[in-house]
């Protein structure tokens, strides 16, 4: 594809055309082997990419997307006013618009993003569609994984995904929308048949500064013209704000609210939960829902939205939702053949931590451990709070590590212990995850549950900037193993 056909597609953004050339691959990346290629020069918070320009063309770079001209290297240029937005278009026109060739369902929201993209991708394929996911979890095509690093990945890794999705044959691509992606322009270009908000809570406030900032970011999402229906929970204070803001066509969804959609007679129990899902308090049909606590009956009206967003008839949608057993990292209950219960969440906010121990409380016999720690470099303001939750919901709570990244582990454990020292609820702390983990395993007894919280479906832990392999199915496996080797059992 030429450069010049490439800088028509982000028409609205570019200033300038230095130039004209053939180009046959892309990149973000100075240091990636990029014959005849087009080299993004993208402004970060921590690196600009200009300053590695001439390392791009050394690595075979041929034209380069610029907010200020390079004139020392004799390339041709595209000189943009908003870098980001103008490379998710030029990368959606070289992929050939593959978004064109399927619908998308986006959702967006502080929790239950990656629980709800499940169950609406369950949803359409029990209604004959083949459906592709892009989410947190990472991608998959039907049931073929493809890894992904972000919730949203970047342009080129979404579009050669949306690419192979097509080719797939993929109908429909369930979507997580996240917030750093919309402030990004990463979906640039795109339009979204459904689009579902489903709640906002403290979270990622080191980017956002204040949750004001955040749910404009999200409202951004539904204002934009990408979004065609609209799906809004009117349980959340800033969902039911947003669902009196936009004039977009919607499906609402509640327990608590009068909306078109919600849950009766409810069931809580150890292995699921049951309800009446109503429609538009009209016809009501039964639904057994494989996954614990009241939040994922609200993911479940949530995709049951979508699903009827999407022109998927009330029984699939109902039998779409009762086949997913499980979700990567989602109060995910391990089979450990013990005789206590471990559960693995990826609760790293406020209330993603007090949702799970308020949902294992409901079906708790005996005591509630849970493991956890917060991020490095990330919001500071909600590990106090998390350690409040902890000490009031857990009858034990072990404070650990979670991926520290570059600061130091016990300064932000002792920012958890602050909030929760008040409470005089119980901790211990272990910076050593691993070593926090066993110590809980060793404690606890029958009727007992373990909650490992914070990193779900991750399989590292990143300290000092580095990455390494860190996957809690494994080492609680390889404990239990050790702690008990006749039979791995404990009973």
């Amino acid at each position: 594809m030429r450069l010049s056909q490439l800088a028509r597609a982000a028409t609205g953004y570019v200033l300038e055309l230095t130039g004209d050339c053939e180009v046959v691959s892309i990149s973000a990346d100075s240091r990636e082997e990029n014959r005849q290629g087009l080299f993004f020069c993208i402004r970060g918070a921590r690196y600009d990419a200009h300053h590695f320009a001439s390392q791009a063309v050394d690595n075979g770079a041929s034209a380069l997307v610029v907010t200020q001209l390079q004139p020392q290297l004799d390339v041709p240029q595209v000189l943009v006013s908003n870098d980001r937005a103008a490379m998710a278009l030029m990368v959606r026109a070289f992929y050939g618009y593959p978004d064109l060739q399927m619908k998308l369902a986006g959702i967006t929201g502080t929790k239950g993003k990656t629980t709800t993209s499940y169950l609406v991708k369950a949803i359409l394929e029990r209604s004959g569609y083949r459906c592709g996911l892009i989410g947190t979890t990472g991608n998959m095509i039907g049931d073929q994984w493809v890894n992904s690093n972000l919730t949203t990945p970047d342009p080129i890794d979404l579009y050669k995904a949306l690419r192979l999705m097509a080719d797939a044959g993929c109908e429909y691509v369930v979507m997580e929308v996240s917030a750093h992606a919309l402030a990004m322009h990463r979906l640039e270009g795109l339009t979204f048949e459904a689009g579902c908000f489903t709640n906002l809570s403290q979270d990622h406030l080191d980017f956002f500064i204040t949750m004001e900032d955040y749910y404009k970011a999200k409202r951004a999402f539904f204002e934009s013209g990408a979004v065609r229906n609209a799906v809004v929970s009117l349980d959340d204070a800033w969902s039911a704000r947003l669902s009196q803001e936009i004039s977009l066509p919607k499906i609402t969804y509640a327990i608590c609210t009068n909306a078109d959609l919600f849950a009766r007679d409810i069931q809580i129990h150890e292995n699921g939960v049951s309800f009446q899902l109503s429609l538009w308090n009209d016809k009501y049909y039964p639904v057994s829902l494989h996954l614990m606590g009241m939040f994922n009956i609200y993911n479940a009206l949530a995709a049951a939205g979508i699903g009827l967003t999407l022109g998927c008839e009330p029984d699939l949608i109902c039998a779409g939702l009762e086949s997913v057993t499980s979700v990567p990292g989602r109060a995910e209950a391990l089979d450990t053949h013990t005789d206590y219960k471990v559960v693995l969440d990826y609760s790293h906010s406020p209330d993603a931590l007090e949702n799970i121990l308020r949902a294992i409380r409901e079906f708790l016999r005996g005591r509630l451990l849970v493991v956890f720690g917060c991020g490095g470099d990330r919001d500071h303001g909600k590990r106090p709070l998390m350690g409040e939750i902890a000490g009031r919901l857990a009858d034990l709570s072990i404070l650990t590590s979670d991926n520290p990244r570059a600061e130091d582990p016990m300064d932000i454990l002792q920012a958890i212990e602050e909030g929760i020292k008040p409470t005089g609820g119980s901790y211990k702390v272990i910076e050593n995850r691993r070593d926090a983990i066993r110590y809980a395993l060793e404690l606890a007894s029958e009727g007992d549950v373990v909650l490992l919280a914070g990193k779900g479906h991750e399989t590292y832990q990143e300290i000092a900037g580095v990455k390494r392999p860190f996957d809690e199915k494994q080492i609680v496996s390889e404990l239990l193993r050790e702690m008990y080797p006749r039979d791995g059992e404990h009973a």
